[in-house]
């Protein structure tokens, strides 16, 4: 059975068309300069990240999600480190889940060798069926993959309000009132197609009896290792650390993945020569370990 219960506290920063769009107002091909201030801009982050283990991330738990295009080298040095390393593996800004490397992705799974490969998808259980359909499929390829390969598989979730919901309720009483059952359904859907993911990342919950719920369906019919983590969603730090606050205590809860969070504000300062390279670094730091701090009770 799938499954991975130990502590984990991912730092994300997989994004693609999110730098190429808030950078330079780009959704096409960008150019090499363009490319090359991304791919600093994570090895930024990443310096970030590992600044935060010796502000005390432990190790064992600590974990960087990037992508290969821009931040490959990053994958080899966390190998070397032996530091918990995850690829993505779908193109970026897609509505419907697809590979970015098309047929080929397990041989670029298979180059990089990360501990796990992760899907982001956006699906709702009560949405359009063919595409929840196609979704599926394509998923239970990359799941089939990841466990005949000895390859974790982390998988996250995207559900969203409709057009109609964000005008009649908006987004926070979505979350609140909504949401929770809907993942509860869309788990379901995933373990009923195959999909067996060992790790969940899913959107924060403000509390913790809609984590329960989730954890306990993810955990169903023996999938008694199949964890959960917290996504950040970009939201404000605030927003963050209430979600993270409510999945204290949950059995199946282990962590966390947060990003924009994180480091999005540390390079808006230093893009626009408000910080020096050493103070984003230290920024990004000081925000990995506080939200360390707070899903693991210490402030």
């Amino acid at each position: 059975m799938p499954g991975y219960n130990k502590p984990l506290y991912i730092l994300a920063f997989d994004h693609r068309s999110f730098f190429a769009k808030n950078l330079f107002k780009k959704t096409g091909e960008l150019s090499d300069d363009e490319r090359a201030v991304i791919k600093d801009f994570k090895q930024i982050i990443y310096q970030g990240f590992l600044r935060g283990l010796e502000l005390g991330v432990p190790e064992d738990g600590a974990a960087v999600l990037v992508d290969e295009e821009f931040g490959l080298e990053i994958h080899e040095d966390a190998e070397k480190r032996g530091l918990i390393n995850i690829l993505t593996t779908e193109k970026s800004g897609q509505e419907v889940f697809d590979f970015q490397y098309g047929d080929e992705f397990g041989a670029h799974l298979e180059a990089v060798k990360p501990v796990f490969a992760k899907a982001l998808v956006r699906y709702r259980p009560d949405g359009d069926a063919d595409a929840n359909r196609v979704q599926l499929e394509r998923l239970k390829t990359l799941s089939d993959w990841c466990h005949a390969n000895a390859r974790g598989f982390l998988i996250e979730p995207l559900v969203l309000p409709s057009e109609d919901e964000k005008q009649s309720i908006g987004q926070d009483a979505f979350d609140r009132d909504i949401r929770p059952a809907l993942t509860v359904e869309m788990i379901r859907q995933f373990q009923e197609a195959g999909v067996e993911p060992d790790i969940w990342k899913i959107e924060g919950m403000d509390r913790a009896e809609s984590y329960r719920a989730v954890v306990e369906q993810a955990r169903a019919d023996g999938r008694n290792e199949v964890s959960c983590v917290v996504l950040g969603r970009a939201e404000d730090g605030a927003k963050v650390d209430a979600w993270l606050r409510a999945a204290i205590g949950v059995e199946g809860m282990v962590g966390f993945a947060i990003g924009r969070t994180i480091f999005w504000d540390a390079l808006q300062y230093y893009y626009q020569g408000k910080a020096k390279r050493e103070e984003a670094i230290e920024a990004i730091a000081q925000n990995y370990m506080h939200f360390y701090e707070v899903f693991t009770g210490r402030v």
